[in-house]
């Protein structure tokens, strides 16, 4: 998915950009992500006055997860709202020129490839620990019983380790 300032210059009215990308090479390596879906990106770029471009749009999948909890397989809808302004400039980019303009990605070519803002994207807004519900109860530490189907009666008292020789004190 791309763009070029030139175009967008001369263009009336804003253009409209829609495409499915495969984003599973981003969630590789990522245990608790089984599978997901091509990355819906429905994106409007318009152009503003100063060699300014705005995209705007919504970015969707869904992905085949484990709950964090039971390991139960669940599906996750993710749902992004995507925003990124950019700015033609003539010379490339150094190091700690974008500084008062954080939220501005300055750009040296005419043609700008928009993946990889959406791969942060993406990234940013992946589920840190997706649960099957919030109230999910996970598995026992000591059997590995599913707790929400069941209680095993395991004792699964904490005790901190330092303070563990004076339980024995009061056992006397």
């Amino acid at each position: 998915m791309d763009f070029r300032f030139r175009q967008m210059a001369s263009h009336d009215g804003p253009k409209q950009l829609h495409d499915a990308l495969d984003m599973s090479h981003v969630v590789k390596g990522r245990n608790d992500i089984h599978g997901m879906s091509p990355l819906v990106c429905d994106l409007t770029a318009v152009y503003a006055e100063g060699n300014v471009v705005e995209v705007t749009g919504t970015l969707s999948a869904e992905m085949d997860m484990s709950c964090s909890r039971c390991l139960k397989p669940l599906k996750h809808k993710v749902d992004i709202e995507f925003e990124e302004t950019f700015k033609r400039i003539d010379t490339p980019v150094e190091e700690g020129q974008n500084e008062e303009e954080d939220d501005i990605r300055l750009i040296a070519d005419d043609q700008v490839d928009l993946n990889p803002y959406i791969e942060e994207a993406l990234l940013l807004n992946l589920p840190y620990a997706a649960v099957c519900k919030e109230d999910c109860k996970g598995l026992c530490p000591s059997c590995g019983t599913d707790l929400n189907e069941r209680d095993c009666g395991c004792k699964n008292e904490r005790i901190d380790p330092r303070l563990a020789a004076l339980g024995d004190f009061f056992k006397k």
